[in-house]
């Protein structure tokens, strides 16, 4: 069975639950290494996100169909 990719708000949870375990600072080494290596995973998908939105928010629909970019 596939899994279902996770939505914005499901990965950015995840990211704040591996922030706030690793500022808690009783995960033991290895795990905090590898909790710290999935949130920059999970940041860059953040990020990559947020661009793509962006991309799409600038974009104006003109009569004829075709889209341009606006200006920011």
């Amino acid at each position: 069975m596939p899994s279902k990719k996770k939505t914005f708000e499901d990965n950015l949870k995840d990211l704040e639950t591996i922030v706030a375990r690793l500022e808690n600072g009783e995960v033991p080494l290895e795990e905090a290494i590898e909790q710290f290596q999935k949130g920059m995973l999970l940041s860059k998908e953040l990020q990559k996100t947020l661009q793509d939105a962006e991309k799409t928010l600038v974009k104006v629909m003109q009569p004829d169909g075709s889209e341009v970019e606006m200006d920011v």
